[in-house]
């Protein structure tokens, strides 16, 4: 497993032990991170799992793919960190990881 930290809007920790080959979204959705609504399923198709790579991980994690970037233009308050959670894969590599959750969904 790999340990994997989503922060709520309101400072709220969530630590999570996340399977290897999951989403950071279907982890948040499984463990009820409020602010995660994933509406489209993990499909890249909306801008409702927006979240904020901590920056020690953002070269880790590494940016979006070009799809991603035009999902994230219907975001709200988009930052150099931000991802679309179900386009970050849980790996080995991504043990520790932390993101947070922004203060709404685009």
């Amino acid at each position: 497993m790999t340990q994997l930290t989503i922060v709520a809007f309101d400072g709220t920790r969530f630590d999570i032990n996340a399977e290897p080959g999951s989403t950071v979204m279907e982890n948040a959705v499984r463990n009820s991170v409020p602010g995660i609504d994933a509406e489209c399923g993990g499909a890249c198709a909306c801008a409702t799992c927006h979240v904020y790579v901590d920056d020690a991980w953002t070269a880790a994690v590494g940016g979006p793919a070009p799809m991603e970037e035009d999902m994230l233009d219907f975001a709200f308050d988009v930052r150099p960190t931000s991802r679309l959670s179900c386009q970050i894969k849980i790996t080995d590599a991504l043990d520790g990881l932390v993101v947070n959750v922004p203060e709404r969904q685009g």
